[in-house]
């Protein structure tokens, strides 16, 4: 049983740690509402970080755990069986299971807290849940691999929504069930399982430094909405974990961030981690075999069972799932079927490898963490108060057969086709203190982390572990990094909101040439060349007075969304769309680019009418800002609204005591009648940070608000 109580006064009295004891939990909030909790055991903070998560985005929480148990279609209808479906053929609940049932004493304490959170906020604010009315511990290992797998790694596979639908209606057992909306709900589930493209991350080293301290910056590039925000929290228990940074809603633990010693950040990478494998089905309908090395093997076949919500109540759709020693059966093409593998995804270990991370304290001991390989992906960039900046292009790697070609389907009936364990860490890319005294890397090459004839090269790795070309954003990085200049804290900071549109450089020149080779009639002519001037006249930097980055925008939109591949054709496109949207294609970008907060989920719109903030950023791809702001044109308004970009943003400097500051794209709650809901967005809107304090005298001293709790563990 776990029980919390409201106590007037923080208690500094720890009791002796022991099973099943209660513990006190302190919960700060500053004045941005940031909490700062304390307890005396690490399962005590983990408990305290998930309470007030709950208490400023339960929905959230709830929502994405929804999606992890494979449940979704019982709260939102036919829209989400594609989803549920894809999670019941991976078995992510029987999975996560297993693997909570093999966890170690002390990470299994963490999901007991992390579950007591939840079902303790619920007893205690009276909130109606929408569908989990007791969360179980288990429950924590399901959020883990969805929110990794199925929304990140999965939709890497190359597998058609359509091959997920057909395969899905060959296999209802109810055929009597519209089929056609199946297929309409696969397509759905899988689009909305994407992960926005971006974020930046630098490390800089004493060399570097005016203080001689290494310097991090942390930037991921998140949805603004639904599964994927960050929540910015502070955690110091009494057995040494001490640790400030960001988690996504629903984790136990922050994800990035800093403690005494040292800190890390993350961005997407894209680590060859998913194969699929075409298998010989003895029976595409009613298949029980398959052939692997000439023989016959049997399938693993059962029952699952979907409830969908309709106007009438639940209404069941049972469906027959497959399962090969591949992976899980979960499309067809071509008359064969195919099985998914993912990198550690039936092994776990991913909490146990997190929990390690945020308790090393220094670089062999985070290396170590690392080492386990239980996260499937992701560029790691590292710094330390000893000094130290470390840089992996990470990723639980299968070693593979190299006369394959591993970017398709490989036959799953040859022994060849196996993987052959996975690359130790010592086999990825990485980069220890390189002489130029900087890493970077913005979701690009890892072979262009730092100066030139100091980078790693590619021919040393195999050519199924790295895909990524170099970007914009990493262009720019190494521009604003290069060279012998040495970076203050501050330098930092303002570096970190650079607006300059890197991509300009490359594009204008071409369109200029285009037009001048154009025999275009008089008055096209006249208006594309006064269009033409301002952007050549433009400093190429992103401002929110700046007319001609909306006129840019426009332009690249018409290319690059629209299909318009003709330069000058691309050009006229936008103009005429801006002189009909907005009378004339002389628009400041912050009168179009803006800053909206729209419920959690990310299903209600936007409002022109409603209160919003001009914003300077643009999206990181294809411009090379490295503020980034992803904002899409809609039809039915004038205005675009941020949807993705700079989200939980970071600087920390490693002296005898970490430095930091941080801002989030909103406001700590997603109340909309909390003075947090929107307050860090005037700061974000103007570039500013606010400060992120770690210190327990500076808690105490800018602490609003506290509440302790009482958490008995178990």
């Amino acid at each position: 049983m776990q029980k919390i109580v409201l106590i007037g006064t923080l208690l500094t009295c720890i009791p002796t740690l022991a099973s099943g004891a209660d513990y006190q939990v302190t919960i700060h909030r500053d004045q941005w509402g940031v909490p700062h909790i304390y307890g005396p055991t690490d399962a005590s903070v983990a408990f305290g970080y998930v309470y007030a998560q709950a208490e400023d985005n339960f929905w959230q929480i709830e929502d994405t755990m929804i999606q992890a148990l494979g449940r979704y279609a019982e709260v939102v209808g036919e829209a989400g069986i594609g989803a549920d479906y894809l999670n019941r053929a991976l078995q992510v609940v029987s999975l996560s299971k297993a693997e909570w049932a093999s966890l170690n004493q002390d990470t299994r304490a963490l999901t007991h807290a992390a579950a007591a959170a939840l079902n303790q906020y619920l007893a205690d604010s009276g909130t109606t849940p929408r569908l989990i009315k007791k969360f179980e511990p288990w429950h924590i290992l399901a959020y883990s691999r969805f929110s990794q797998y199925q929304l990140f790694v999965f939709n890497r596979a190359g597998i058609k929504n359509q091959e997920i639908s057909t395969q899905a209606e060959l296999m209802l057992a109810d055929n009597s069930f519209d089929q056609g909306s199946l297929a309409l709900a696969a397509r759905n589930a899988v689009a909305d399982a994407q992960a926005h493209a971006g974020s930046n991350t630098w490390a800089v080293a004493p060399t570097r430094s005016k203080t001689g301290n290494t310097l991090l910056f942390i930037n991921p590039h998140q949805p603004y909405f639904g599964p994927g925000q960050w929540y910015e929290g502070h955690i110091h228990s009494e057995q040494g974990l001490h640790f400030s940074g960001a988690g996504f809603f629903g984790s136990p633990l922050p994800t990035i961030g800093h403690n005494d010693r040292l800190g890390w950040s993350h961005t997407v990478n894209e680590p060859d981690i998913v194969d699929v494998y075409e298998l010989h089905l003895d029976n595409l309908k009613n298949p029980k075999t398959y052939r692997f090395e000439g023989k016959q093997r049997a399938l693993s076949i059962w029952q699952d069972t979907i409830q969908v919500k309709t106007k009438q109540g639940l209404s069941p759709r049972t469906f027959n799932l497959y399962r090969s020693h591949h992976g899980p059966v979960i499309a067809q093409r071509g008359g064969k079927a195919l099985a998914i593998r993912m990198a550690m995804f039936e092994e776990g270990g991913q909490l146990q490898q997190r929990y390690d991370m945020l308790r090393a304290q220094n670089l062999a001991e985070f290396k170590s963490a690392l080492a386990q390989l239980s996260m499937p992906m992701f560029n790691t960039m590292y710094a330390d108060a000893d000094g130290n900046i470390y840089y992996a292009y990470y990723g639980a790697v299968p070693r593979r057969d190299p006369k394959y070609d591993w970017t398709q389907p490989v036959d799953g009936s040859l022994l060849a086709t196996q993987w052959r364990g996975y690359h130790p860490l010592s086999e990825l890319p990485t980069l220890t203190n390189p002489e130029p005294g900087y890493l970077q890397n913005c979701n690009a090459t890892p072979f262009l982390a730092t100066a030139q004839g100091a980078n790693l090269e590619a021919k040393n790795f195999p050519s199924y572990m790295v895909s990524e070309p170099d970007n914009n954003r990493s262009k720019m990085s190494r521009i604003l990094l290069g060279g012998e200049r040495k970076f203050s804290f501050r330098d930092i900071e303002r570096m970190s909101w650079d607006t300059r549109v890197l991509e300009a450089d490359v594009t204008l020149p071409v369109l200029s040439q285009e037009i001048a080779s154009r025999d275009l009639p008089k008055p096209r002519r006249q208006q594309v060349n006064k269009a033409l001037k301002l952007l050549l006249k433009w400093d190429r930097i992103s401002t929110i007075n700046s007319t001609a980055t909306s006129l840019y925008f426009y332009w690249r939109v018409a290319q690059r969304q629209q299909g318009i591949t003709d330069p000058v054709e691309a050009f006229e496109h936008a103009i005429a769309y801006m002189q009909k949207t907005y009378g004339t294609w002389r628009v400041a970008w912050g009168d179009i680019n803006r800053l909206q907060r729209a419920h959690t989920s990310g299903t209600k719109g936007f409002d022109d009418n409603a209160a919003s903030l001009p914003i300077a950023g643009g999206p990181g791809i294809p411009f090379g800002t490295i503020f980034s702001f992803y904002a899409r044109p809609e039809p039915e308004r004038k205005k675009m609204y941020g949807i993705a970009g700079h989200s939980y943003v970071s600087i920390v400097e490693f002296a005898e005591q970490p430095k930091a500051k941080s801002i989030v794209v909103f406001g700590a709650s997603a109340n909309p009648t909390s003075p947090h809901y929107f307050d860090q967005a005037h700061l974000f809107a103007k570039k500013k940070y606010k400060p992120a304090w770690y210190s327990r005298d500076d808690v105490i001293d800018n602490s609003i608000s506290s509440k302790t709790l009482v958490y008995q563990s178990n």
